[in-house]
């Protein structure tokens, strides 16, 4: 697929792939202006900035994270940068609570593909 990235993008610090992913964490997929998320994949440590880019990038089955792991830093806001633990993220209003950058609320509904929680 045009634009897909299976290397790390050097943009960011941290280990980041996805399909046409810009300088925000935005994808092919999801690309308003409050989609400004990536999500640490449980399966291959690999940050994307969806689902569907993971499926369109890996060859395995996404694993999602469990409660007792929530702790763990997971989240990379596109905008600062800051990478936030799943807790911190799934309690934050859909904002960054590092530099106040809106999340799309809509992710919510999505939350149950990345992490243990009822949808």
């Amino acid at each position: 697929m045009a634009g897909e990235t299976t290397a790390d993008d050097a943009r960011f610090d941290v280990s980041l792939r996805g399909i046409e992913v810009d300088g925000e964490t935005r994808c092919t997929h999801y690309h308003t202006e409050r989609d400004v998320i990536a999500i640490r994949f449980r399966c291959c440590d690999v940050f994307y900035p969806c689902f569907e880019c993971h499926e369109a990038c890996c060859a395995h089955e996404a694993m999602r994270w469990s409660p007792e792991r929530f702790g763990e830093p997971a989240v990379l806001c596109g905008v600062c940068d800051e990478v936030l633990r799943i807790e911190t993220y799934l309690a934050c209003d859909h904002r960054c609570p590092n530099c106040e950058a809106p999340f799309n609320p809509g992710c919510a509904n999505h939350w149950d593909r990345y992490f243990a929680v009822d949808s």
